[in-house]
């Protein structure tokens, strides 16, 4: 079956915003074709030129432990986008990946901080049904989607910490990776994108006027079937509003690969594989990096000159990609101890003096920040 829907109440899907779907610069008009990707931007500025050389300082935001249970282990780091429920724009949302006895996969709690130093963290919501919580994405409404490992759920928590939906109706196999997209195509106005560790697959949940549709749209990704801690699958989900491309950290093959238009790819649309791309949708998809000094990541983020900054787990150093020329623009160790400490990564900024990369430090178990 090509595609599988599901309704939900309409005021449930209103009260949601469904991270941003009922944005009227992102619905299309009744009866209006879809426009194509957005419309491209001037050149980026500093496009091809490297940031990360020149932030020089790392300043600890804040402890991500869980107050009440002790959780701890942070892997999902998402900025919010706007202030609603329990939390304010600008705010660093984060999922703990392991329990108070850091026992991997078996964290249940999400923690929101303030983006200043010294913050404490405020619990959010801690359910059994986020266990294993490995990423998440927020749309423009504050609903964090979590790609929940253990519990192999993919649930859906309001701005207040509510747990409304955990789409359990659906065929996750190990959800690993999510990102959020904004842009209206054909299957729906904006959507989710998941990554599963089991299957190497990518799976594109649409947002349409009443309800969503699940559609598997990239299959193929390597995988080491490893158990939480060792897990090597497709990871780091980041989508480039600008040129309409879904950034994914190959992790278990390191590099770096680029669908484009991902909102018109179809179920089945692409097959990914060693030697290349298969698939009626193969001519979408790219390697914008591969090989050394990539080495086991699994987080990215993208940066305003529209440079991708990749985590490698293996050596905890940071390493900023270009898409235009293919290769490094700078790499920069952001925590010199053991190994696999490099979790979660989001960035802002509209240069390189104001940029700010937040990354989720787990030998420290704490949000910190690398800045000019």
């Amino acid at each position: 079956m090509a595609l599988t829907c599901r309704t939900i109440d309409i005021t449930l899907l209103t009260a949601l915003a469904l991270a941003g779907a009922s944005a009227p610069a992102l619905a299309l008009p009744p009866g209006h074709p879809y426009p194509g990707a957005p419309t491209r931007a001037a050149a980026r500025p500093d496009a091809g030129k490297g940031v990360i050389g020149s932030l020089k300082h790392i300043t600890t935001i804040g402890s991500t432990i869980d107050s009440l249970n002790g959780d701890q282990n942070p892997y999902g780091l998402a900025i919010a986008q706007a202030s609603a429920g329990s939390i304010q724009a600008g705010d660093l949302v984060v999922c703990n990946f392991n329990d108070n006895f850091n026992i991997q996969g078996l964290g249940t709690t999400i923690e929101v901080l303030a983006p200043t130093p010294g913050s404490t963290p405020v619990r959010l919501t801690a359910d059994q049904r986020i266990t294993g919580c490995s990423a998440l994405a927020m749309g423009s409404n504050d609903a964090p989607w979590l790609a929940a490992f253990t519990a192999n759920l993919n649930p859906i928590v309001s701005s207040s910490g509510n747990v409304v939906d955990t789409l359990n109706s659906y065929p996750w196999t190990q959800p690993w990776g999510q990102t959020f997209s904004p842009t209206a195509g054909p299957y729906g106005a904006g959507a989710f994108y998941e990554s599963n560790a089991d299957d190497g697959s990518i799976v594109r949940i649409d947002l349409a006027s009443k309800g969503f549709t699940y559609e598997k749209i990239v299959t193929g990704f390597s995988v080491n079937h490893g158990v939480p801690g060792t897990v090597l699958a497709p990871a780091g989900l980041t989508y480039d509003a600008v040129n309409d491309i879904l950034y994914v950290v190959d992790s278990n093959a390191n590099r770096l690969v680029a669908f484009s238009k991902p909102g018109t790819i179809p179920q089945g649309g692409i097959s990914v594989s060693g030697s290349g791309f298969g698939g009626p949708s193969a001519s979408q998809a790219s390697v914008t990096f591969a090989g050394a000094p990539l080495a086991a990541p699994i987080s990215s983020a993208l940066l305003y000159n529209g440079d991708v900054v990749v985590g490698n787990t293996a050596n905890n150093r940071l390493i900023e990609i270009s898409p235009t020329t293919h290769s490094v623009d700078g790499t920069k160790v952001l925590d010199s101890h053991a190994p696999g400490a490099l979790f979660g990564i989001a960035a802002t900024g509209s240069s390189a003096a104001s940029t700010l990369i937040y990354f989720n430090d787990d030998n420290a178990n704490a949000v910190e920040v690398l800045s000019k």
